[in-house]
């Protein structure tokens, strides 16, 4: 097994360590992160406070901090890596080490805080996706708006390396939001035609995707990586927000008072 494959899948600290720069790189990423830009700043006000919950490395930060240059940003990441890489990018953000199972000390101060959330590409890493979000809720202001987003479409080899337990339909992600206490305002499945030709490249190269973009990822195959990540960031313009073949799933809904 390659160093970059060697990362067990529940290991962030060196998940970030080998596949941060590609995690910037990622067409799919960049795709997520401007439909959230897009939904989160629909109607919003100024002085927003916005609750990354799963914030990785910070990218998502990065984008939407210019669009909203007076929000405040707290991020929840349990890898200190992930941290340590944010608060590097964005050092005006809160970022904190968190395990919201056994939330620090440090998270207390921010119960009922955060006017908008953000959870991206978290859900389909936990056990327990309810318990889960039930765990974030208390961060959140009654009748803060969250945007979920989470895989749909087959697992390819690649993703039960970096972690993931099961991947969502419009159906089951409703039904996870329902019973952890949200409101569901809209699901999307969003990224037809050309995000399903890049997860069906993702599945066709299996494993070997992680050696070829992990760090250290060298020669023709990491070359030719690069290449099609280009290439796909230029077609996901045309990208639909929702269809009945979208396989990236995209849901918003509301945090209901207690």
């Amino acid at each position: 097994m390659s160093d970059a494959t060697a990362a067990t899948h529940d290991d962030w600290d060196t998940h970030w360590d080998q596949f941060a720069a590609a995690a910037s790189q990622n067409p799919a990423q960049r795709m997520r992160h401007e439909i959230i830009a897009h939904l989160l700043c629909e109607n919003v006000e100024s002085g927003v406070k916005i609750f990354d919950i799963g914030s990785g490395q910070g990218d998502l930060v990065r984008t939407l901090e210019p669009m909203l240059p007076d929000a405040q940003f707290l991020g929840a990441e349990l890898s200190e890596s992930g941290v340590a890489i944010s608060q590097r990018k964005i050092p005006s953000a809160t970022f904190l080490v968190a395990d919201l199972f056994q939330p620090p000390a440090a998270l207390e101060p921010f119960r009922g805080w955060a006017s908008h959330a953000v959870c991206s590409e978290v859900l389909e890493h936990v056990d327990d996706p309810v318990a889960f979000l039930r765990q974030a809720q208390p961060y959140l202001a009654d009748g803060a708006k969250l945007i979920v987003t989470v895989p749909g479409g087959p697992m390819s080899e690649f993703d039960r390396v970096i972690g993931h337990r099961q991947h969502f339909t419009r159906a089951s992600i409703r039904r996870v939001l329902e019973q952890s206490g949200f409101a569901v305002d809209r699901v999307c499945m969003a990224g037809f035609p050309f995000f399903n030709l890049y997860r069906l490249t993702v599945i066709a190269r299996g494993k070997k995707l992680a050696a070829d973009v992990g760090v250290g990822g060298r020669g023709a195959a990491a070359r030719l990586a690069d290449f099609a990540m280009g290439v796909f960031r230029f077609l996901f313009r045309f990208n639909r927000l929702d269809s009945a073949f979208g396989w990236q799933v995209v849901a918003v809904a509301r945090k209901i008072p207690l």
